[in-house]
């Protein structure tokens, strides 16, 4: 019965993947323009994964972080310039990892296809490729995304949730973009791999422990991170599963760290607290492949948020720079 239903899952969810995408987005669009682009990005993905493990959930985070922000368009690979001097990146610098990353792949594909693919584009595929090195599974990825000119600081403080988000918070901000709470519980489960800094978690720390953390957990993380960061005190790296031992092995270990009350931030532990996403949360931990084929389909439908295309935007050279 069991498979059965998973079969039934996977179904309907590969049926969903073939037509939620936005009218212009299409499934194999380099097919004549860059046939050979998809094979590129997922090379340059596995060997810099190969050398560098913790490039996949930096990849992973680039496409979260960029499509919540005025839309899959790139914008977060902006680097600080004399006309904008506060881009999105100046606020949340990610993993540098995953922009020299980027910055690989990018050089890869214009050496075979000069001006075909899309920054926005190599997010999305590469992410999808982090998912299928460090997870075991793949799906396909629409494209015909275009790059955009726009990035602002503003623009990521008044759209990227926080990890101090309550459910109420979290909810609101998937539902603007037109995400429910289905993916909000299911791309939540990125967290298992990865590191965070202490001071995205030590409000839970200090003054006093969280009690929806445990204790012991808690205890742990006042090693690395003895005291609020400031004042001399280093923000120092945390590994964000609990399960130390396979801290870039992605599966679906966060659901079963969220249920023992193992989890890093408030957003995190904020799934605990209603009734409907402690029973996805519950459903994700006890069942690797449904989590699996939801995981894809939520990544999908991320991907196609406030997209660019036809001839909105444009296709940089050089993934830094506006008009390179």
């Amino acid at each position: 019965m069991k498979l059965t239903c998973l079969r039934l899952l996977m179904v309907s969810v590969l049926a969903t993947l073939l037509t939620m995408s936005s009218a212009d987005l299409q499934y194999d669009f380099y097919n004549s323009s860059c046939p050979n682009a998809e094979t590129t990005i997922r090379n340059v993905v596995y060997s810099q994964i190969d050398a560098n493990p913790s490039v996949a959930a930096a990849l992973i985070r680039l496409l979260f972080h960029d499509c919540f922000v005025r839309g899959c368009d790139a914008s977060i690979l902006l680097d600080p310039s004399s006309a904008n001097p506060s881009p999105e990146k100046s606020v949340i610098p990610l993993a540098q990892a995953g922009y020299q990353a980027v910055d690989q792949i990018k050089a890869a594909v214009e050496a075979v296809c000069p001006g075909k693919v899309s920054c926005a584009d190599i997010i999305a595929f590469a992410a999808r490729d982090s998912v299928n090195k460090s997870a075991g599974f793949s799906y396909a990825v629409p494209a015909g995304r275009r790059d955009g000119s726009v990035s602002t600081d503003f623009s990521l403080l008044t759209n990227m949730p926080s990890p101090s988000f309550g459910i109420a918070d979290l909810v609101g901000s998937f539902k603007r973009k037109n995400l429910d709470v289905d993916d909000l519980v299911t791309l939540s489960g990125a967290h298992t791999i990865g590191v965070s800094h202490c001071s995205s978690f030590t409000n839970r720390l200090y003054p006093s422990v969280d009690p929806a953390m445990d204790a012991g957990y808690a205890a742990d993380l006042k090693v690395p991170c003895p005291a609020p960061p400031g004042r001399g005190v280093p923000d120092n790296l945390v590994n964000n599963s609990a399960v130390i031992t396979t801290p870039m092995t992605f599966d679906n270990q966060f659901y079963k760290n969220a249920l023992a009350r193992r989890v890093l931030f408030t957003s995190d532990a904020a799934l605990m607290t209603r009734n409907d996403t402690v029973a996805k949360v519950t459903e994700n931990a006890a069942d690797l492949a449904a989590w699996k084929v939801r995981f894809a389909a939520s990544m999908v439908k991320m991907g196609n948020i406030e997209v660019l295309t036809g001839t909105q935007g444009q296709v940089r050279k050089y993934c830094r720079a506006i008009g390179s």
